[in-house]
């Protein structure tokens, strides 16, 4: 389950990453017209994807994944409320519907990463 996670997640983030290049995907710097993006943002999604597809080749890659991404995007939804670092000074735009998917992805990954999927047998 962690693994398929994190294979799934790898995926995820290089097209995420891969859109935020296409100006039709991500109209006025913003992906589907929803979330704000820039090239360095788009290169740490595609790094991070690609981190999650190596990190898939093994239950504790993928679940040390996991619990990295817990960290990073738990601290990335934080740094995007607050107005001096919405937008990582001046590097990565953080805010608005940033900070909910930030959110969102660290409890998805904190429950595979420290939950009862990262017990589990691979």
């Amino acid at each position: 389950m962690v693994r398929t996670l994190a294979r799934l997640l790898g995926v995820v983030f290089i097209l995420v990453g891969i859109l935020g290049f296409i100006p039709a995907a991500a109209p006025d710097g913003a992906l589907l017209g929803i979330f704000p993006v820039n090239a360095l943002h788009n290169i740490v999604h595609i790094l991070l994807g690609l981190w999650g597809l190596g990190a898939a080749g093994s239950m504790a890659g993928a679940v040390s994944y996991m619990r990295s991404l817990t960290v990073i995007y738990a601290l990335l939804a934080v740094l995007g409320l607050i107005p001096a670092t919405q937008d990582l000074f001046g590097l990565v735009p953080l805010h608005g519907p940033d900070v909910w998917l930030h959110a969102g992805l660290a409890v998805v990954a904190a429950w595979a990463g420290f939950g009862p999927p990262s017990k589990a047998v691979a």
